[in-house]
């Protein structure tokens, strides 16, 4: 199978390049090349550090189980619940047109497929595919919405209960196909639009859940734009007694059109799947390099990393931290997102604080790398007596947003605990 699939950017489709993709049985491979009309624009830029702007195919070597994509174009394939939901829609039209003793096509999905799965008008950032026939990948259905209103979230929280319990029927895999968004994982999820009209996350209760774990990212979201943050907006939303998470898209401006996000691990040129492996102090280096505006980002950065330690924010892993872009190659740290307490964790972060200072989320290792960050350490204490502050009210805000005592409780080990302490006295 040999695939030849336009890159545009934004609403206005701009050609940006062409993605070659080839499948040898198994094996398959992909190349970018960028358009010629692109790389003599003035306004050109990198999509990927690792895309260098010259003219000819750019191939990209794939690492362990991580895709054949360049990792910018990756950064827009389904998450893992998408994929799931691919998977067992596959399965299910497969299973059926044997049953019909169709003639569909039974091969196994490729990467390909995945990537083109995702919904055009609802993909992560501002990459947009164009299939050999002018349509954009994946096209929306006649009748049917891209992404559904808030008005069906009962239809949506209950497409994916009966996914999850293994009960789904093909109209609800249909419903949810497509829908998935790569600023997830594997909790289940849906686009949506708002009230407003605007592009949002909803994420629902999973029924393996044993805590409020909707209710407890919307709390440390609040408690992070307390905290000084940057955040997504994020709401909690009541669909049938449950509490859906409302997180507004970042990347879809109030202004309309939108916006270019990349991973941090594309930004880094790093394999998402080595936590361990890499640390804050190269994602400051990458800002030094690609930021618009370096040192404001490098102080956020710093700033975050500290509201992770006191709320045991414990996911921070690469793929969880992201960029835009805003002008001629240059970038600005995103808004905050998929900011989660973790009581029944091991206090360890996933993207270590520094190689020296190794994965415990600690105040001390994290004050030792202020020197690094550039940020003096009268501003340090400054920083961490404000998000000690904000944290401290993780009760009182959780009761604002409706959680009851019961509810709270579970979640006390993520927020009580010594390293709050010592956030407290760094203000002697």
């Amino acid at each position: 199978m040999k695939r030849t699939i336009k890159v545009f950017l934004g609403d206005d489709a701009r050609l940006v390049g062409t993605i070659r993709y080839n499948a040898e049985g198994a094996r398959e491979s992909a190349a970018f090349e960028y358009d010629a009309g692109w790389l003599a624009a003035t306004e050109r830029f990198s999509i990927d550090p690792a895309l260098q702007l010259v003219a000819g195919a750019q191939f990209h070597k794939k690492a362990h189980d991580g895709s054949i994509f360049h990792a910018a174009i990756a950064d827009t394939e389904p998450d893992g619940w998408g994929r799931r939901v691919i998977l067992r829609d596959h399965a299910k039209r497969m299973k059926a047109a044997r049953h019909k003793s169709s003639e569909m096509n039974s091969r196994p999905l490729n990467q390909l497929d995945f990537l083109l799965e995702v919904d055009d008008a609802s993909r992560a950032g501002a990459l947009r595919f164009q299939d050999e026939e002018g349509h954009f990948q994946r096209a929306s259905e006649p009748g049917r919405r891209t992404a559904p209103p808030l008005i069906e979230l009962a239809h949506l929280a209950a497409a994916t209960r009966s996914f999850e319990t293994d009960s789904e029927t093909a109209a609800d895999l249909a419903y949810l196909r497509g829908r998935g968004t790569s600023l997830g994982g594997l909790r289940p999820k849906c686009t949506i639009v708002d009230e407003k009209g605007r592009l949002s996350i909803g994420k629902f209760p999973s029924v393996t859940d044993e805590r409020a774990v909707t209710k407890g990212e919307v709390l440390a979201m609040r408690l992070a734009r307390a905290a000084g943050i940057d955040v997504a907006d994020a709401r909690l939303v009541d669909s049938d007694g449950a509490p859906v998470a409302l997180i507004t898209r970042f990347d879809r401006p109030k202004t309309g059109g939108r916006l270019l996000y990349v991973s941090a691990a594309t930004m880094l040129g790093a394999d998402p799947s080595d936590s361990g492996v890499h640390d804050y102090t190269e994602i400051v280096d990458a800002i030094r390099v690609h930021g618009a505006a370096a040192q404001a980002d490098i102080d956020e950065l710093w700033r975050r990393v500290a509201f992770s330690i006191l709320i045991t924010n414990v996911d921070d892993h690469l793929m969880n931290h992201g960029f835009l872009h805003t002008d001629h190659g240059q970038w600005r740290l995103a808004p905050a997102f998929d900011l989660n307490p973790f009581p029944d964790r091991v206090r360890e972060l996933k993207t270590w604080i520094s190689q020296n200072a190794g994965p415990d989320a600690t105040i001390d290792a994290l004050l030792s790398v202020a020197p690094y960050f550039k940020i003096p350490a009268k501003r340090a204490k400054e920083v961490l007596a404000r998000v000690e502050s904000a944290v401290a009210r993780w009760r009182k805000e959780g009761r604002s947003l409706g959680m009851t005592d019961a509810e709270l409780e579970p979640f006390a080990p993520a927020f009580e605990h010594a390293e709050r302490a010592a956030a407290r006295g760094t203000r002697r």
